[in-house]
């Protein structure tokens, strides 16, 4: 097995295959990484697989944003209900809310402008990394997928693109907490009343609070299955290039100039 991220040998790597996914750095917009980090907490790190950082911060916006009743603030205020709004929300847990709730967007933006940077200096070190990764419970390698399929399993079930696409600690963690979301906002029991065409009974079971996770849950794995399902695409195929190039092209290959470049010479 090709293991040479593990060997330590290069200043920095472009990426690392393993059992638990493939991490890559890449070029990104730091201002869409901050958006999602705006959109929940914790999602703008996970984007740039970093898991730990994004756990902490995305089960502190879950727990502190039903504690200080956000969401249900939210839910008035889209109705009109400025001060049903103003007075539900509870400022003993909105005021450790909002501080942790700006670093977030910050942190993930000043990540994306470092990591931004590295990647650059990565690239061209162009030091090789593993390609294939095997142990006792998984396999991973590097492939070609299609990005639509990843779009269509996120529909269906949020974490499920991930899955595909091999990337199993945001997988696993995504799922978990789409079960989580579903139990709690009976959001299958209301569709199941109104497939029955039982609307009141669908929209009076309905746990509001709750349900407004899913949006972002749902935009955030569609998002990234489909970023990373591209990107690992570019990575094989610039993986492929290398290995062609180290090993079957002649030393003294010199690539031949286009008669569109002699023109403009």
């Amino acid at each position: 097995m090709d293991n040479h991220t593990s060997d330590n040998t290069a200043r920095r790597y472009t990426a690392h295959v393993s059992i638990l996914g493939t991490t890559q750095i890449h070029l990104r917009n730091p201002y869409i990484i901050a958006w999602w980090s705006a959109a929940f907490p914790g999602f703008g790190h996970l984007l740039l697989s970093k898991y730990l950082r994004g756990f902490v911060l995305f089960i502190w916006e879950v727990i502190v944003n039903l504690q200080a009743n956000v969401n249900l603030a939210m839910i008035y205020s889209f109705q009109g209900e400025i001060e049903m709004a103003k007075e539900i929300l509870d400022t003993r847990w909105l005021l450790i809310y909002i501080p942790v709730y700006i670093f977030g967007i910050w942190d993930s933006y000043r990540t994306t402008v470092d990591m931004n940077k590295v990647y650059i200096l990565a690239d061209r070190e162009a030091h090789p990394f593993n390609s294939f990764s095997i142990g006792a419970l998984e396999i991973n390698y590097l492939d070609k997928r299609n990005p639509v399929m990843s779009v269509l399993w996120s529909l269906f079930i949020p974490g499920l693109g991930q899955l595909y696409v091999h990337r199993i600690v945001t997988a696993f963690f995504v799922i978990i907490w789409a079960v989580v979301f579903f139990y709690y906002s009976h959001g299958l029991e209301a569709i199941s009343l109104l497939f029955l065409g039982e609307i009141q009974g669908a929209t009076s079971v309905i746990n509001p609070e709750w349900l407004l996770f899913f949006p972002s849950l749902y935009g955030f794995s569609i998002f990234d299955s489909y970023m990373n399902t591209v990107e690992n695409n570019k990575l094989f195929v610039k993986e492929q290039r290398a290995f062609l190039k180290r090993n079957y092209q002649s030393p003294n290959f010199q690539p031949m100039k286009s008669k569109k470049s002699e023109v403009i010479e």
